[in-house]
Parts: structure tokens; C-alpha cells; sequence
């Protein structure tokens, strides 16, 4: 992995594509890896509920703005990140933002107010370097889905996506707006706790001679396929604040993947989850009642 992530390794395996032929170029096995990775959002097999979704996600919010960034929180969420982590195409991690931050704490939080009182996530913040890791134990397969993908972001567009994603928590809770049975990026719930909820009730029902059947669903590419107006409509549904809609907004726009070997192959995203690092899975989760 270390070899991947500092591109020492350029050589990808040929791969099947959708026809049981293979690729036979580089060029082709990349593009093969994109579009897998990276989905594409097409507007020609809308029906009429995705129709008004897309229409509904751009109408204005009635909402009142969500109160500015404050510098410890900031610095909070700047402290939480490990700096051994690999930075994103500008090469700064998060040790280098938090000497800047405590070097000038008032300048460095008001970047992130502008952003949010804009509602804009810069552009900038928005690419993500694609480096495709081979599953372990499927080492020498050539099929796309044996590989998983590792995004790596700037940490300054991580931060503005921490910070946003902490005054949505807040909202959500704050106003009870989550299922009570989501156990999923909870606070104070973890999978323990699900599997002793499941466990009191097949045992309350055995108790009384009942049946109990469980079922278990993994949807492959669920988070791939992550439709983003629809995220942005249950947002809209739970009265989130108007500066923290727009932010969001601007965030699943113009969202741009790379994926470089000899060369630099480059795919605009409109679908699925951009960072794999902080949204794979809160973001949709935590917007679902």
C-alpha cells in the first residue's frame, strides 16, 4: 500500500470488462477502473420523483443560518485528524494546518466562516487522487471489483467537511430527527450495541415458542451509488439550516477524481460518496430517518 500511495507501483493487471473481453492497454484498464469507481448520474432514465427532486434541491431554503465556526472548534476537529495520514494533491497534512492555526487562529477560522456564509466548498477542496488497492487475498484476479479504492483529499477541504458535518450532527440530534433504531455512526451506539438489541428479541420471542427469522443485506456499491440529490432533499426535509444546505450544495458540485499512473486520467463525479475518508458512509446515514 505504501508503494501505491507514493507511486512507486504504475503497472495495473488487464481486466474484464462488461462483455467477457479484456482490456489490452493501459489506457483502457484505467478507463475500465473509472467508470466502476466513479458512476455517473444520468438524467435521461429519471422518473418523476427524481425529476423533482433534482428541481426541489435547488430551490432557496426559508431556513435561518446556522451561527459562524468558532476558533476551538476549529482547533477540535483540526486535533483529531492523524497526521500520519496521507495528504491529498497539496501535499499538506494536518500537522502543517494546525501550526498555521495556532500561528493565526482568527484569520485561519475565518476562511471557513466565509465558506460557510457563501455557501461555497472550494474547488480546490473538491479533488480527490484515486489510488486502487487490490483486495487482500485476491492478489493475480483481473475483475474491477477485486480492488478498492483509497480518495485522497486535501485535509483543508477534510476539515470544512468535519466541521459540516458536526453542525449537522448537532441539528439532527438536537431536534430528535434520527431513527431510534439507527445504531450506524451514533454516538455512545456501536455494533455491540445492535447485536445485543437483536439478541433480547429473538430471546423474548424463543421464550414464547415464536419463530424468529433474521435477514441480512449487503448492497454491493451501496455508498457508489450514493444519489446526491436525494441526500440534499432529506437535508431540505429536516429544516437544515440555510447556510449549512448551501455548503453542502456546493460541496456535490463540480467534484473532480483522479486516477494517475504514467499518466494523469481525470473524471468528473456526480454520484456516489466524494471522500471516501469522511463521508463514505456518515453523510448518507446520518441524513436518513
Amino acid at each position: 500500500m505504501y508503494r501505491y500511495a507514493a507511486g512507486k507501483l504504475r503497472g495495473l493487471s488487464t481486466l474484464k470488462t462488461n462483455n467477457d473481453t479484456y482490456t489490452d492497454d493501459i489506457q483502457s484498464t484505467i478507463n475500465q477502473m473509472m467508470d466502476y469507481f466513479i458512476p455517473e448520474d444520468t438524467e435521461s432514465s429519471d422518473g418523476a420523483h427524481h425529476r423533482q427532486a433534482r428541481k426541489m434541491m435547488m430551490e432557496p431554503m426559508q431556513t435561518k443560518d446556522d451561527i459562524p465556526f468558532m476558533k476551538q472548534e476549529v482547533q477540535a476537529a483540526l486535533e483529531k485528524f492523524d497526521p500520519r495520514k496521507a495528504p491529498g494533491e497539496d501535499a499538506l497534512n494536518s500537522e502543517i494546518l494546525l501550526q498555521v492555526f495556532r500561528r493565526i487562529p482568527t484569520s485561519f477560522t475565518e476562511i471557513y466562516n466565509e465558506c460557510l456564509q457563501r455557501g461555497h466548498f472550494p474547488t480546490c477542496w473538491k479533488r480527490s487522487i484515486i489510488i486502487p488497492i487490490m483486495k487482500p487475498g485476491k492478489e493475480g484476479l483481473n475483475e474491477v471489483h477485486k480492488y478498492r479504492q483509497i480518495s485522497l483529499i486535501n485535509t483543508g477541504g477534510k476539515l470544512l467537511e468535519k466541521l459540516l458535518i458536526g453542525r449537522i450532527d448537532y441539528h439532527l440530534h438536537s431536534n430528535n430527527l434520527l431513527n431510534s433504531n439507527q445504531y450506524g455512526f451514533i454516538p455512545q451506539k456501536s455494533t455491540v450495541d445492535i447485536a445485543l438489541a437483536v439478541k433480547q428479541y429473538a430471546q423474548s420471542h424463543i421464550r414464547q415458542r415464536n419463530y424468529v427469522i433474521m435477514v441480512s443485506l449487503d448492497v454491493q456499491g451501496a455508498f457508489d451509488a450514493a444519489w446526491w440529490p436525494g441526500i440534499l432533499c432529506n437535508l431540505r426535509a429536516t429544516n437544515c439550516p440555510r447556510n449549512l444546505y448551501n455548503l453542502a450544495r456546493s460541496y456535490f458540485r463540480e467534484r473532480v477524481a483522479l486516477l494517475r499512473t504514467n499518466t494523469q486520467n481525470r473524471k468528473e463525479c456526480n454520484e456516489g460518496m466524494p471522500s471516501r475518508i469522511m463521508l463514505r458512509s456518515r453523510f448518507l446515514e446520518r441524513t436518513i430517518q
